[in-house]
């Protein structure tokens, strides 16, 4: 996949994997959009990137908010006329309990970011992306969605499952549209596909995690430019595939 004149998009990339996934993008000589909420944040991340000779650029976008969505994409039309990757890196977690303790309410929450969010994103991209010779969808996900390791006692990750029912299973509900979108669109040549990006250290887990987000961003950035034989509608880390269920 080339790399000239190809722009970007990253919601959630001010900071941690999403901002080291726009560094290691732009330094491919792609053109990176930084969509996030804080417009402070959004432009201070970009002007970071900027300062190494990329070109990286803000675009307010607050994924929960249909507006906003609709001017990012309004604006990414006029400004570049089409849009060649997506990754839907936004994501929030809540509810540190048990889930018989998680009220609905919690669960919406999540799931207005990273699920509802990542949809109406890419609804609103895919007219761009359609113009693009070789679209790519990364949707940032977890192998805490998968329900094959939910459901193992044995595996790594069962004892966070435990406490974590509304970022998992909005994790394994965003595993799903992935698989959707991409049988719907695997005929027009665009590959869309979830990555596990490993247990990091971001603000998302109060930096508990052994892997940095540098590490975490390998796998989205292989993906989001993979060549037109690479994989679509598939759940995979820097390791390989990962059971979906």
């Amino acid at each position: 996949m080339t790399t000239s004149q190809k722009t970007a998009l990253i919601t959630g990339a001010n900071k941690g994997i999403g901002k080291e996934t726009a560094r290691r993008l732009a330094a491919l000589g792609i053109t990176v959009l930084i969509g996030a909420r804080n417009a402070e944040r959004g432009e201070a991340a970009a002007e970071e990137l900027r300062a190494d000779g990329a070109d990286v650029r803000f675009v307010p976008l607050d994924v929960t908010d249909e507006n906003s969505v609709r001017a990012a994409a309004r604006h990414i039309d006029d400004t570049f006329g089409r849009l060649d990757i997506l990754v839907n890196n936004a994501a929030i977690a809540t509810g540190q309990q048990k889930p018989s303790e998680t009220p609905a309410a919690t669960v919406r929450e999540v799931y207005e970011t990273n699920v509802f969010g990542a949809i109406a994103v890419t609804h609103a991209m895919l007219p761009l992306l359609r113009r693009s010779a070789a679209a790519r969808i990364v949707n940032m996900s977890s192998e805490l969605g998968s329900l094959t390791h939910l459901a193992d006692p044995d595996s790594p990750w069962s004892a966070y499952t435990s406490t974590l029912l509304p970022y998992s299973t909005s994790k394994s509900a965003l595993n799903a549209v992935t698989v959707l979108y991409a049988n719907e669109l695997r005929a027009e040549g665009i590959l869309v596909n979830a990555v596990s990006p490993g247990y990091c250290a971001t603000d998302l887990n109060r930096h508990s995690g052994p892997r940095t987000a540098q590490e975490g961003a390998a796998v989205a950035v292989a993906l989001a430019t993979a060549g037109e034989d690479g994989p679509t509608g598939t759940l995979r880390s820097e390791d390989g595939p990962i059971p979906w269920g």
